[in-house]
């Protein structure tokens, strides 16, 4: 089988995440531009949690889109 040339450029995100990058060293460390704590808050804003969709206790969860 042939080998899968590299992309090139960088790949489109969203505006919120201009310039992260992510990378995972010989040790299996994740290593990030970015505070986790700044990616986090962004994935609570743009992505729904399926888990906790249908529960009627919890107040602030986004319903499905």
């Amino acid at each position: 089988m042939p080998k899968k040339k590299p992309k090139e450029g960088m790949p489109q995100v969203h505006e919120d995440l201009q310039g992260f990058e992510m990378k995972i060293n010989e040790f299996g460390q994740i290593i990030t531009n970015t505070p986790i704590e700044k990616l986090n808050n962004f994935l609570n804003r743009n992505v729904d949690d399926k888990k906790l969709k249908d529960r009627d206790d919890l107040d602030g969860v986004k319903s499905a889109k």
